[in-house]
């Protein structure tokens, strides 16, 4: 039945269509777990990955461990024009509990997650599967999305925005 209806999710943004790199980020409003309204805007000025994904997603929780890597070892980094790197995960879960449960057990360390139980921000951002990441600047202008941050992929792109020190 959750397979059933997680197709179903999906299909529906098919015909949608992802902003495209260089434009704009939408605007994200949700909640997060404690029933608190978090918003995409307010990490300005931090290199932030939109992470869209769900408990119930085999292929998101396998790579929630890279996700989880990439905080740890990017969050503190000196970027070339941002003040630190955010992941802001948005959960298209349907209940609260598996999602809030997720969280927990896949030690998801960063502070913001929402959860687009309607499926508004997935549809604005055209993530007709998941996992689907989208990156943006601290301009909040999308850099990079998709297969591209996938595994070792979002480790190169966000190195490319590091601030490289010189040693001569």
């Amino acid at each position: 039945m959750k397979l059933i209806a997680a197709f179903l999710l999906l299909s529906s943004f098919a015909f949608l269509t992802s902003p495209t790199n260089g434009s704009k980020a939408p605007e994200i409003e949700l909640k997060n777990p404690s029933g608190k309204t978090i918003k995409l805007s307010d990490l300005k000025g931090k290199i932030v990955l939109i992470d869209f994904w769900a408990s119930w997603c085999g292929p998101c929780r396998r790579e929630n461990p890279n996700v989880v890597e990439a905080y740890a070892k990017y969050n503190k980094k000196k970027f070339k024009n941002a003040k630190g790197f955010e992941v802001f995960s948005v959960s298209l879960d349907r209940q609260e509990e598996p999602w809030k449960k997720a969280i927990e057990d896949d030690k998801l360390s960063w502070s913001n997650h929402g959860w687009d139980k309607d499926g508004t921000a997935a549809r604005a951002y055209g993530a007709s599967s998941i996992p689907f990441g989208v990156l943006i600047n601290e301009e909040g202008v999308i850099i990079a999305q998709g297969q591209a941050l996938r595994g070792l992929g979002l480790h190169i792109e966000l190195d490319k925005l590091v601030k490289q020190f010189r040693t001569d």
